[in-house]
């Protein structure tokens, strides 16, 4: 049996996260409640609006109990376009209720409305036999500011759009929405690596 790993199931492409967990090797289980959260060993929060995903979040007491096992166990949590927004510690404009524990600053909709939605190939740093990526923006947000314990993983016309900072990891684009199960591979990898599994 894989190690379990949630998907935040309040909006977004959860069954595409679920699909690629499965092909990295974990276990997916929806997360919407406590006790969903207390039965997992990470969290990935997918793409929606960040706003809405917070406000659910925290009214289901979520958001407290990821701080709290994000601070006090190095829980792993990955946020895709909304859970980056969502797990960075500072928002420009407008900031919805947030989980805030990654040292980043984070622009909402930098890329524009869903209509501005684009694919690209990125370089990501940590995939060195084919860096290239088949990234996929949707009213994407970017990496404004990053602190020294955050490290860039991979730009986009000059703006960080994916960084990993120990055992949390962003990106401002929807891996799940490629057939390109890396990124989900890399997750778990780093999982494993922690739970020395």
């Amino acid at each position: 049996m894989g190690v379990r790993v949630g998907v935040l199931a309040i909006q977004g492409d959860v069954r595409e996260h679920k699909n690629h967990l499965a092909r990295a090797g974990a276990t997916p289980v929806e997360v919407r409640t406590l006790n969903d959260l207390r039965s997992v060993q990470a969290l990935i929060i997918p793409g929606g609006e960040s706003t809405t995903i917070g406000m659910l979040m925290a009214e289901e007491g979520l958001i407290d109990a990821v701080q709290a096992r994000v601070n006090n166990e190095q829980f792993p949590v990955y946020g895709t376009c909304a859970g980056l927004i969502l797990l960075a510690r500072d928002v420009v404009g407008s900031s919805p209720a947030r989980i805030g524990v990654m040292d980043i600053t984070a622009d909402r909709n930098a890329y524009g409305r869903q209509l501005a939605s684009f694919e690209t190939k990125l370089r990501i740093s940590v995939f060195h036999d084919e860096p290239e990526f088949p990234a996929v923006f949707i009213r994407a947000p970017r990496i404004t500011r990053y602190g020294p314990g955050v490290t860039p993983l991979a730009t986009y016309e000059g703006h960080v759009v994916m960084a990993e900072q120990g055992s949390l990891l962003v990106s401002a684009f929807h891996p799940e929405m490629s057939g390109d199960a890396r990124i989900h591979q890399y997750f778990v990898d780093k999982l494993r690596k922690t739970l020395k599994v």
